[in-house]
């Protein structure tokens, strides 16, 4: 055929059909940028011309955020107090026998908080009692005129040095560990520290005594019962002999707290 015929323009002769031109949709669709995607900081502000930032920053600030969060909460600790009477009734049983040293392997699967509150709590009560009572006695003994007479103090003194003790010793010889390079738990730690104080709670009964002679001697047992307890629990963390040093300070800490109990609240 002709090349004339064919270039012919046929859209306006009678009877003819428009051709039907239908436009394509554009099915493309803007996605999202990734979460690690980078993004241009704004033209103004402290955050120009730092170079990209990553949509990652703002969510690892609020998941650290959450972390201390978490710290602070106390539903994060309610489960260092799922304990029963049996299991607080051994540990206890446990802190009277020092010399097996196996303290740690029995709470390894359950570790408690409760002798860190309960236990340092109810000794604070029972310091600041019979410390009172005690020294009444005393008084009594040597002026049958003397009054009962209820010292605040004790309070006060007995709640600064039993919390702040059962609190920051075990904290400070787990950074120390942790320095070294050894491998330590703080829950460990002040689980044993606190079941620690329960043969001091103990003594304190016994320390009512108005004679010198027996409660040096009853201060004297507990501050080695207690101490052992510590030192050779204390022991499945430190190995190297280079490093029984934290187990003589671990004893003489404990003896030293055992000591200054009887020197305020029983002299």
């Amino acid at each position: 055929m002709d090349d004339s015929y064919t270039n012919f323009p046929t859209s306006h002769l009678v009877g003819s059909v428009p051709a039907v031109v239908t436009e394509e949709k554009n099915s493309y669709r803007p996605e999202a940028p990734a979460a690690n995607s980078p993004i241009l900081p704004p033209n103004n502000g402290p955050n120009a011309g730092r170079g990209y930032q990553t949509l990652g920053g703002e969510g690892d600030g609020q998941q650290s955020t959450n972390k201390w969060n978490g710290v602070f909460s106390v539903s994060s600790y309610t489960e260092y107090f799922n304990v029963d009477t049996d299991l607080v009734l051994n540990r206890l049983m446990s802190s009277l026998n020092p010399t097996t040293g196996d303290f740690f392997s029995k709470i390894d699967a359950n570790p408690d908080l409760y002798g860190l509150v309960w236990i340092s709590t109810t000794l604070v009560f029972v310091l600041s009692s019979i410390g009172n009572c005690a020294t009444y006695l005393m008084h009594k003994r040597s002026d049958s005129n003397s009054s009962w007479n209820f010292d605040v103090n004790y309070v006060n003194v007995a709640a600064c040095s039993v919390y702040g003790y059962a609190l920051l010793v075990p904290l400070g010889f787990y950074f120390l560990l942790r320095y070294m390079g050894l491998s330590a738990s703080l829950i460990h730690f002040w689980c044993l520290w606190g079941y620690s104080l329960f043969v001091l709670i103990m003594s304190s009964f016994l320390l009512i005594i108005p004679v010198e002679f027996l409660r040096w001697t009853i201060t004297i047992a507990a501050a080695i019962t207690s101490a052992s307890f510590v030192a050779l629990n204390l022991r499945t963390y430190v190995q190297s002999d280079d490093l029984m040093i934290l187990l003589v300070a671990a004893f003489s800490l404990q003896s030293a707290l055992t000591i200054f109990i009887k020197m305020w609240f029983f002299s």
